[in-house]
């Protein structure tokens, strides 16, 4: 049963009273029931209101869902064999100052020096043309 369903049988209960309409306590009691009537249209109203936004959300989300699918399926695609992209090699490096290990792009020790993250002392690289290799373990960088 609806609010309005409520409120109708309220009113109808009322009238099978056959109370005398010159009553003050009438008079408040039909008051009350026309305000029950008022506020049951608003809510149905409201929930009319809400029905159809939650009908606009859900399409949203479903067209949202529908990129977010085609955006990051293509970023995914190159990462799908399990191979690293070039430039991706990695190297730990020590800081002699407060013996942490960190993990450092190739990138990082190109620039040629950085301060540890952990201690806040200089780290300096010199990086060696002639080596053979990127130093990162199953890498293929020659």
């Amino acid at each position: 049963m609806t609010n309005k369903e409520k409120v109708a049988y309220i009113r109808g209960l009322a009238e099978g009273l056959e109370l005398d309409e010159n009553k003050k306590e009438v008079k408040v009691i039909n008051a009350i029931i026309d305000l029950l009537d008022d506020m049951a249209a608003s809510v149905s109203d409201m929930q009319d209101s809400f029905d159809d936004m939650a009908d606009q959300l859900d399409a949203v989300d479903e067209d949202l869902g529908s990129l977010e699918e085609d955006f990051y399926e293509d970023e995914d695609d190159g990462d799908e064999d399990g191979d690293d992209d070039e430039g991706d090699c990695y190297y730990e490096v020590t800081c002699p100052n407060c013996h942490e290990t960190i993990c450092l792009s190739e990138d990082i020790i190109e620039d040629g020096q950085m301060d540890c993250p952990n201690c806040g002392e200089t780290l300096e690289f010199d990086i060696d043309e002639d080596d053979d290799g990127c130093g990162c373990d199953d890498c293929d960088h020659q």
